[in-house]
């Protein structure tokens, strides 16, 4: 089963076309996803990127980044930014690895559920150690 992104995953709901969301780019689909399923509009700004990054991880066979909030959203390389309809903190931008296909190949056949990893960089994984030998 292949890894999700935003692009497949962020979808408009029916009676909307399929391709209602097709000229958007993958990150405001989230927030248009958002806004649907809330019904309530979000203030959005352009293009303030912040200074933190954030990581993208795999988690159960989708691309996320975890906002400072702890509110996650489904990402995709094709749009490595993401706006967090949480807390609203503004654009931040999100680092993915270098050989994304090699990692979806690697986790491709695992049920779901061990669909996960996470970047040797990110200073949020959990599997890094927390005491200092």
């Amino acid at each position: 089963m292949p890894i999700t992104r935003a692009e497949g995953f962020y979808l408009p709901p029916p009676p909307m076309p399929a391709d209602a969301w097709d000229t958007e780019p993958p990150a405001m689909r989230a927030i248009k996803w958002y806004e649907m399923r809330s019904q309530r509009r979000l203030p959005v700004t352009d293009g303030v990127i912040l200074d933190r990054q954030l990581y993208a991880q795999v988690n159960h066979g989708r691309w996320v980044a975890t906002c400072m909030c702890m509110s996650a959203q489904i990402v995709t390389p094709a749009d490595p930014r993401m706006w967090c309809v949480e807390c609203g903190t503004g654009w931040w931008t999100v680092k993915f690895p270098a050989d994304i296909d090699a990692i979806e190949q690697q986790l491709a056949d695992l049920p779901v559920v061990e669909q996960n990893w996470w970047s040797s960089d990110d200073p949020e994984d959990p599997s890094r150690p927390t005491l200092e030998v």
